[in-house]
Formats: C-alpha cells, structure tokens, sequence
C-alpha cells in the first residue's frame, strides 16, 4: 500500500476487542468500531485497514482538518489494558524533540473518549520490509548507506536519551531513496508506561529475529547498543537475504540467538567487503561490550573499514550492556 503522509497512532484503555476492522467493515464489527469511528469523527475519516503487526492495527484514515489521509494505529486491547493514558502520554513525551532527517518525529499525542493518540508525519512510499520480500536481497552499496542513514539517526537519538527498542525492516520506511526510522520511542513509552504488568500482556516488546540477546533475556534495562545488535540484524538481511537466526518458533528463534553464531556473511555473499562483513559481525555479539559502543561507531565502521572481527569466543549469555 502507499503509506500517507500523516501516521495517527490509538489505544483503547481498557478491555475490548483486540482488533478492529476498516470502514468497510464497520456496520459488523460491533462497538470497537463504531466507538473508534464516533471518537475519530471530528478529525478523522475511517476508510480501511491497510495493515497490522505485533502491537496495533493500522487504518487507513482521512484527516478532516489538513484534508490529508494518514494512518490510523489502534494498539491491541490486552497491551492497552494495561496502560495509564496518562503515564503513557508523559513518557512519549520524551521523543516529541526528536528532529533529525532520518526519524519521523511526534508531532502529536492525547486522548479522546477513552482513546489514546499520537499524531507522526508518514511519507508515501514502502517499508523495507516489503522491499526485502519482493527482491531479498539488496545491492551491496545500498544496504550499506541505509544502514549508515539509520545507524546516524540512532546516534542522534541515543545522545538525547531515546532507546527505539525494535529496530526492523518493518519499522524503516524507504521514501525517495531514503530510510526513516518509524515508531521511534514506542516501544520505549509502552514499557516505560506498563512497567511490570506488561507481564499480563504475554507481549515482548521487539521482534525475535532482530532482538538483541539481552532484550531477548527479558532485561527491562537496555542501552544503544541493543539498537545497534538489531541494525547489525537488518543489515545483515539486507545482505544475506535472511536474518542471522531464524526458526519455526518465537522460543526456538531466541533460542538460537543466545547461544549460535551467526553464519559468515562472505559464506553467504562473497562479494561483501570484509570490513563490512567484520562490521556486521561486531555489532552481532552476544555481549554489549563486545559490540561498537554506540551506534557512531558502527556507521563509521561502515564508512572507513576500520574494525575487525572480535578473536574472542562469544559468550552464551545476554550480558551487561546496561548503564
């Protein structure tokens, strides 16, 4: 789908359905719908669902006051259930002074009938994940200055205090040639705001073939160098073609990637320079401290062939990694 240019976020607190339908479905999908429609009615148009992931539903919506459309993400009700609107609200306040080319700030945030909102800029184009699965695999230079690009907005970020916490090709919008980093602080605001009951949820807060092994081990602490763990985990899709560790299970994917190495990027694309391959590799150890120490690092890395590989054997373990 073409992604608009507005992105217009919403959870539901407390208990209800856990997903609701486009307006085409609205007459029989019952009072979720009719409530998000009535609550959106004075600003936003319902018109379809264009998408869902791991935390919300995604609408295609119609903003009545700049006569834009936008999308419209509602936040599955067991996670929103457990959410104070206004905990949540101040702790994403936090990513509101976020400017930088390559992250799509928060213009917005608030609540309407029960409804929490935020309101970030959404440009036409597709994300890299939908890239990915059309070609697999991308042309060596160009995975590169996209990883560069996205490692100099998480540096950006991380010198303001913000960890993004689910880094993945999903959350890289590709306009004009360009990525941006969407949902930044998110995922940040929800753990901040749910604290220990998000326990309650079942939900982990990232995605398992791009989890760094100490958010995989459950550590509510995390640093930059989580971030640059699941960007090394994005670049090396972009060049292998899969991510470093896979499986038919979310438990048999965490599995492997607290204890397996990863596959050689040069076994499986031998036309990678080798520092860019040491660079991957770096950013993919088990332990933070073996990793780049910030995401500046890691693009300069990739900028000057300046690293090698650790000689050190990986621990199994999640590490420290937090300060």
């Amino acid at each position: 789908y073409r992604q608009p240019h507005l992105a217009v976020s919403w959870l539901r607190i407390g208990p209800g359905p856990s997903t609701a339908s486009g307006v085409e479905h609205v007459a029989s999908d019952g009072d979720f719908a009719k409530r998000l429609t009535t609550a959106l009615s004075d600003r936003y148009r319902i018109e379809a669902e264009i998408g869902s992931g791991g935390m919300a539903t995604v609408y295609l919506a119609q903003d009545l006051r700049h006569d834009r459309k936008v999308a419209v993400k509602v936040l599955k009700s067991e996670l929103a259930a457990v959410l104070g609107a206004e905990r949540f609200l101040s702790e994403i306040k936090v990513t509101a002074n976020l400017q930088h080319p390559y992250i799509l700030p928060l213009h917005d945030s608030g609540e309407a009938d029960g409804f929490l909102f935020y309101v970030m800029p959404y440009v036409e184009g597709e994300s890299l994940r939908t890239r990915l699965d059309r070609e697999k695999q991308l042309p060596v230079e160009e995975a590169v200055a996209f990883a560069k690009s996205v490692a100099n907005a998480l540096d950006y970020a991380h010198r303001h205090g913000v960890i993004h916490r689910d880094i993945k090709p999903a959350n890289i919008l590709l306009h004009d040639g360009q990525p941006m980093v969407a949902d930044f602080g998110i995922a940040l605001a929800v753990r901040a705001a749910g604290g220990e009951r998000l326990t309650e949820t079942g939900l982990s807060l990232g995605t398992p073939q791009y989890m760094s092994p100490e958010q995989a081990a459950g550590d509510r602490e995390v640093d930059g160098r989580s971030d640059v763990y699941s960007l090394g985990s994005v670049l090396y899709e972009m060049l292998t073609g899969e991510p470093p560790h896979s499986g038919p299970t979310v438990q048999a994917v965490i599995a492997r990637l607290l204890t397996d190495r990863p596959r050689p990027v040069t076994e499986l694309r031998e036309t990678v320079p080798g520092h860019v391959a040491a660079t991957v590799h770096r950013a993919l150890a088990k332990l933070p401290a073996d990793r780049f120490g910030g995401a500046g690092a890691f693009a300069a890395s990739l900028a000057k062939g300046s690293i090698s590989l650790p000689t050190a054997t990986q621990g199994s373990g999640p590490g420290a990694g937090v300060v």
